[in-house]
């Protein structure tokens, strides 16, 4: 059975876990120290302004048709980077192992992949992120041309394996590491007894919806984000 869409967000949110939270008013409200949207964004339902007070910088994240998304639109909060799920049977991306020296299972990351996230945005905080998992986890290394090119980290919470973080080198795109690396991540999946692989991706990024896509992942629902105006533009 596929996991559905609560299923996820509970895997989403082990894997890639706040650096602390709190319960305020039926508010889940987040501490990411600096590790990013999905890590500070409150989640829950009840009173907006109960939630802003508890947050120095108000964010939201909705998820699915709440009536809190009006509201909060209604009080000057736009909607940013919505955000697709996608998860499959390990057996599906388990089948061809990548070619030999293009992928590693490496945990602690090495500098290059620390370096390699680095230029894609992804900086110590969401290192941390990485670092404060509980349970099973990996970091994925990956090189093509025979040249370190892509980064990623994988771990795995209810039997699911959520892929993190994963990024290709610029310069390296469209040489098919990043179907390497998934599938790397799967043989790791299915090793560590996870059933399914799962992932997260705003719905702007059509290269990544069109690689998971013809890996044969499905969607499964989503979520957007709800901030300050003045906030976005900043």
């Amino acid at each position: 059975m596929t996991p559905d869409l609560p299923r996820l967000l509970d895997v989403l949110e082990a894997t890639w876990p706040p650096a602390s939270t709190r319960q305020i008013g039926g508010w889940t409200i987040r501490d990411g120290a600096g590790g990013g949207k999905r890590v500070s964004a409150a989640t829950g339902s009840g009173d907006i302004t109960v939630a802003e007070a508890a947050m120095e910088r108000p964010l939201f994240q909705m998820r699915g048709d709440q009536p809190e998304d009006a509201a909060l639109e209604a009080c000057g909060y736009v909607r940013i980077d919505p955000t697709l799920l996608y998860v499959a049977p390990v057996e599906i991306l388990a089948t061809d192992l990548p070619p030999r020296v293009t992928t590693f299972e490496v945990w602690e990351p090495l500098q290059i992949m620390r370096e390699i996230w680095a230029q894609g945005g992804i900086g110590a905080a969401r290192v941390a992120v990485m670092e404060r998992v509980k349970g099973p986890k990996t970091g994925l290394f990956g090189r093509i041309d025979n040249k370190p090119a892509g980064a990623g980290f994988v771990a795995i919470h209810d039997g699911i394996a959520m892929v993190h973080a994963l990024e290709v080198l610029d310069e390296h795109r469209r040489k098919g590491l990043g179907v390497y690396m998934m599938r790397q991540a799967a043989f790791w999946a299915q090793r560590n007894g996870a059933t399914h692989l799962a992932l997260a991706v705003t719905e702007t990024n059509q290269a990544a919806n069109a690689l998971y896509a013809g890996l044969g992942l499905t969607r499964v629902g989503g979520y957007h984000y709800r901030i300050k105006q003045h906030e976005a533009s900043s």
